[in-house]
Order: structure tokens, then C-alpha cells, then sequence
């Protein structure tokens, strides 16, 4: 097998969000707001009164992504590799929390379990864009537009996509 080209992460890394948040998030929420980034799991789009109440807002982004199968190292890349974020900012103070859950793929051969996508950096760095556009709309009333467009070129296997049988897809 050959070396995958420079930036071409296939393997789910949590650090690259992570660490892309951190590098970000001073020059996209340059207002002293300080922001913490985290992952669950197990996130739902759900949000109860009481969570909302409490100000969490949700926001869900189809992303470019890769996924390898765990079972038969099978690759194959996904323009519906949905990304669920829940974001609030705590009451007066400049404090905010984001957390994320990526959504997984399974494998049309193995079908076992979903696996989790890789993303290459300008993807992860794109999608950290539209998600802080969403923040300074809803908490620093600025017009950043946060649509979506992209080319999709072969059929989603709704049976095979975890953000499909979550019912939060973002199938056209």
C-alpha cells in the first residue's frame, strides 16, 4: 500500500479537533470568550426544556470525511459524515462550552459496527468556521451566513450511516 498525501487523515483523531479548536478559537471569537471543547459519544440532537433553558443550542454539519473499516481495513470516503455539536455560553460570563460528536459509517462488506471518519485538516478547519459563524450569530448577533454546499456524486446508504438511523442525517 502506498502512503496516503500529506494532510490525509483517515483515522478519527480527536486531538486535530481538539487542538484546531484551541488554534482557532482566539482569532473566530476574538471578543475574550473563553471556550471549551469537548466530545460525548453519545450526544443526542435532543435537547430537553430544561437544556435549553439553560441556553444549549445545536448544530449538526455534513463534512468531507474517510472511514476505514475496523474489520477488513476497507476505505471509503463519505460527503455525509455528519458532525453533531451542542454549544452554550454560561449566563453572563465569557465562557462557553462546545461539544461534539462525530457520527459514524459501517463498512457495505462487514456491516458490524459504525466506524468513525478521518478528516483532513482544511475539513476540520472548515467546519470549525461554520460552527463559530453559528456561535457569533446566536450570541454576537453578526449575519455570518453557515449553508452548506456540496456536490454529492454517489447514493447515501441510509442502512449503513448512524447519523441516519439517529434521524439527523443531513440527506438532501
Amino acid at each position: 500500500q502506498g502512503q496516503s498525501p500529506p494532510g490525509d487523515t483517515r483515522d478519527w483523531i480527536p486531538s486535530l479537533w481538539s487542538d484546531t479548536f484551541s488554534d482557532m478559537m482566539e482569532d473566530e471569537l476574538d471578543y475574550g470568550d473563553d471556550w471549551t471543547f469537548q466530545f460525548n459519544y453519545s450526544l443526542s440532537q435532543e435537547t430537553s426544556s430544561e437544556e435549553r433553558r439553560r441556553g444549549w443550542r445545536v448544530y449538526t454539519h455534513c463534512a468531507f470525511g474517510q472511514f476505514r473499516c475496523g474489520t477488513c481495513s476497507k476505505l471509503w470516503r463519505s460527503a455525509r459524515a455528519v458532525l453533531l455539536f451542542r454549544y452554550r455560553r454560561r449566563g453572563g460570563a465569557q465562557r462557553g462550552t462546545v461539544i461534539m460528536r462525530p457520527l459514524g459509517q459501517a463498512c457495505g462488506r462487514c456491516r458490524d459496527v459504525f466506524e468513525l471518519p478521518g478528516f483532513r485538516e482544511r475539513e476540520v478547519e472548515e467546519t470549525l468556521e461554520r460552527l463559530f459563524a453559528k456561535i457569533r450569530k446566536n450570541y454576537e448577533e453578526d449575519d455570518a451566513s453557515v449553508g452548506s454546499e456540496r456536490v454529492r456524486t454517489r447514493p447515501h446508504r441510509s442502512d449503513l450511516c448512524e447519523a441516519c438511523q439517529s434521524g439527523i442525517c443531513c440527506q438532501d
